[in-house]
């Protein structure tokens, strides 16, 4: 770890300095970065200069200060209300992918070094000025030798290799976080950096989204309403993507729709269906439905384009989903509680009574309330949010459905104010329910299950000897957790206290009663040896009685 900080210190300083600019300097000296960067006293008296902007804004300055890493990890975070609180996601949805082109001259070396050959050779023209700059690359117009107009992504040059260093720091960073900051340690901070990382990763190699694309277009073969552009794989690698350019309308541009005669509502409906169809059917769905990554071709169909975000939704996250449906339907709190604890990570100190109660207030949020007035996406938003207070980690893909369905349903309200969504979302709903309790999947659930226990059975006796072999060698440790431990104990030293008292109080009674029936039947006083025994036990008794009630009464446990 030593050894990477050294091998990037200078890159540790810009994200010191930023942090500082922004007023974050109580991170930078919880880290113990002013004594490893020994940063210039310059740097320490920028801290506050930010002062009147808010957390969230100050954390988007520095991620768009800090280049193209920072930039993509904030808009995939921004996906993740469940970790991140909401003033600080409205920020980071703000971010900006728009970044200058990079000149020709890189695009070219690229492309030939990739492909193979030289731009003449390879494409019939290819247009010089892109048609859209991101962090990560651009896209440009060209023509394939055969006429096929395509649209040809390059990635920025050095830009994997600046990224694998920006993911090498974060990652250091959380791991140094997590040892020294409480909240890091709660929120797992490592696990969210390599999750972020992962999805970075993935948008680094262009095979990958060339593989959505393809998986994308199968899902919708043989329906006329939905268009994919097609790959064209000996001109994809994974750092050059070509695929077919359509020629369309975007989402965005509501004025060109009317002007060239399509009905909005139809593309609404079409939205709309679509959206449905790719998460309660085939549960793949496109993670970034914005108004300018769909567009409206001629005919009125739609054609999606950039899979680089894509949604899984994998059955057992469908299965509690349509459980979770089921219950805010049926306004069962105990099912949604249910749900929650099978859809995501349940911290072992989380307050079930504080989480049923924010549950029922979020049920009679929706109480008789009709369903064409219900938001999908802000529903799953209140329940991420309800996920986020009390530390419940939820699936990253859930969280994206999320913020996808918030996109579609406002693109839906822009083309349509009167269009209600529920009214296609509905029978998507019951189809998903109705999937679920199914005969055969629900006896292929049963099967599996039995299959499970099943192999737990069979791995038993090998288990039984694993745990004699490490009783045998002491190895072999019991760990017992109870959180009112402490006060079962005191109740149960002022049972044995009072047992005590009671047991030494009845002893004396004996001993009382049969000095009183001796002295009522004239008896002389018994002695033994010319010792008056009776008298001196009784003597004993009460000293004894005293003393056991004393070290009671001062131990405050009777």
């Amino acid at each position: 770890m030593i050894g990477k900080r050294m091998r990037h210190i200078g890159r540790y300083h810009e994200i010191a300095a930023s942090l500082l600019r922004h007023g974050f300097g109580m991170i930078v000296d919880e880290l113990g970065f002013s004594s490893f960067l020994s940063l210039p006293p310059r740097w320490r008296a920028e801290q506050g200069k930010k002062e009147g902007k808010t957390v969230g804004e100050r954390l988007r300055l520095v991620l768009e200060e800090l280049g193209p890493t920072f930039v993509k990890l904030g808009q995939i975070a921004s996906t993740r209300p469940d970790l991140i609180p909401a003033p600080i996601i409205s920020e980071l949805e703000k971010l900006q992918d728009q970044v200058p082109p990079f000149p020709f001259a890189d695009v070219r070396r690229r492309v030939e070094t990739e492909l193979g050959g030289s731009l003449e050779t390879l494409f019939r023209s290819f247009d010089e000025t892109p048609l859209a700059a991101a962090s990560l690359g651009q896209v440009h117009r060209a023509v394939l030798p055969s006429g096929q107009a395509v649209a040809v992504k390059v990635q920025r040059p050095h830009i994997a290799a600046r990224v694998e260093t920006d993911l090498e720091i974060l990652q250091d960073l959380a791991v140094l976080a997590e040892r020294r900051l409480d909240w890091a340690a709660t929120y797992q901070l490592s696990e969210i950096v390599d999750e972020l990382a992962r999805s970075l990763r993935q948008e680094l190699d262009y095979t990958v989204e060339a593989r959505h694309a393809e998986r994308f277009a199968r899902q919708f073969a043989g329906d006329s309403s939905v268009y994919v552009p097609k790959v064209f794989w000996d001109y994809t690698t994974k750092t050059v993507l070509t695929m077919e350019y359509v020629e369309g309308i975007k989402l965005g541009e509501i004025e060109r729709l009317k002007a060239n005669g399509h009905s909005l509502k139809t593309i609404a409906e079409r939205l709309a269906e679509a959206t449905f169809q790719q998460m309660f059917e085939h549960g793949f769905f496109h993670g970034d439905p914005h108004p300018g990554n769909v567009f409206v071709l001629d005919d009125g169909t739609l054609s999606f384009i950039d899979f680089g975000l894509m949604g899984r939704l994998r059955p057992h996250v469908k299965h509690h989903l349509s459980s979770l449906i089921i219950a805010l339907m049926r306004q069962n709190t105990d099912g949604v509680l249910g749900a929650i604890y099978g859809l995501g990570i349940v911290p072992d100190g989380v307050d079930e009574g504080k989480l049923r109660d924010d549950i029922d207030e979020l049920r009679e949020k929706y109480y008789r309330v009709p369903l064409g007035e219900i938001s999908l996406g802000e529903a799953v938003e209140d329940l991420l949010s309800v996920a986020f207070r009390h530390g419940i980690r939820i699936p990253s893909d859930l969280t994206l459905l999320g913020k996808a369905l918030l996109t579609v349903e406002g693109v839906v309200e822009t083309l349509d104010p009167q269009f209600r969504i529920m009214d296609v979302a509905e029978p998507f709903g019951r189809k998903l329910m109705k999937e679920r309790l199914r005969p055969d999947r629900v006896a292929e659930t049963a099967w599996k299950r039995i299959f499970d226990y099943g192999e737990w059975l069979l791995r038993l006796p090998d288990s039984v000897k694993e745990w004699t072999k490490m009783m045998r060698h002491g190895k072999l440790r019991l760990e017992i957790t109870a959180p009112d431990l402490e006060t079962l104990l005191k109740k149960l030293d002022q049972i044995t206290n009072r047992l005590s008292f009671s047991i030494v109080l009845l002893s004396l009674s004996i001993v009382l009663a049969g000095l009183m029936i001796a002295s009522s039947l004239g008896r002389p006083s018994t002695l033994l040896w010319k010792i008056p025994a009776v008298e001196i036990g009784l003597g004993a008794s009460a000293f004894l009685f005293g003393w056991l009630l004393y070290s009671i009464f001062r131990s405050g446990k009777f």
